[in-house]
């Protein structure tokens, strides 16, 4: 590990919440290379993840966050292993920064793409294959277009595929994989509600010229 300063390993460390020895590991492996370090911890992690999230979590938190003005707020449900990891600050944050990408995500409605319905798909498709610059494409091509197409749709609409806020470098489930791979739990966002102010409601339209004339007593 010659080369490698405790300064610099001690900053990868800060940087991922990686262990000192796998900062070490990484920044060796990538002759002292920050960037490539880090992503070198990722893919790691995300091995490590990968052979976690079959195990059972029960455990976790219900989160709120409500937005500055109070016109949007979030609840969600994001669980673990045990209620030891549940307390602990890093759980913590990643539940509170959670809840805040769902508040900054008006399109989102399902925490998975596994977890759209059939008939929202379906739905999808029907509205791509009729849009008009596909008219006179050969069958083969139009599908590949609408498969592309609705594959982006998906992915718009679900919580973990989508850049995450505070790093637009990874995803909600990169950020999610991260906190396994750091907490040594499965970790699984379960359910969540955005509540819009207003949302729902059917609001009057009313003309201001008929008000001001009825208020003046005029027809």
């Amino acid at each position: 590990m010659a080369g490698i300063s405790a300064k610099l390993v001690k900053e990868l460390r800060e940087k991922t919440g990686a262990g000192m020895m796998d900062c070490k590991k990484a920044l060796t492996e990538n002759d002292g290379d920050m960037t490539k370090a880090t992503e070198w911890l990722r893919q790691k992690g995300t091995i490590s993840a990968d052979k976690k999230q079959g195990r059972v979590a029960a455990e976790g938190l219900v989160e709120s966050y409500i937005h500055t003005g109070g016109r949007i707020g979030v609840l969600v449900e994001v669980n673990c292993e045990t209620d030891f990891v549940a307390r602990r600050e890093e759980f913590q944050e990643l539940v509170k920064n959670i809840a805040m990408q769902i508040a900054a995500c008006p399109n989102v409605e399902f925490v998975r793409v596994k977890d759209i319905p059939e008939a929202t798909t379906a739905k999808e498709k029907e509205i791509e294959m009729g849009r008009d610059d596909l008219e006179g494409k050969p069958d083969n091509i139009k599908e590949k277009i609408v498969s592309g197409r609705i594959d982006k749709r998906l992915n718009e609409i679900a919580l973990l595929p989508q850049p995450y806020i505070r790093d637009q470098t990874i995803t909600v489930e990169d950020l999610v994989k991260e906190s396994i791979a750091k907490l040594g739990e499965n970790i699984q966002v379960r359910r969540f509600v955005r509540f819009v102010l207003g949302e729902g409601i059917e609001k009057e339209e009313s003309n201001f010229a008929d008000e001001v004339a009825a208020q003046t007593g005029q027809k």
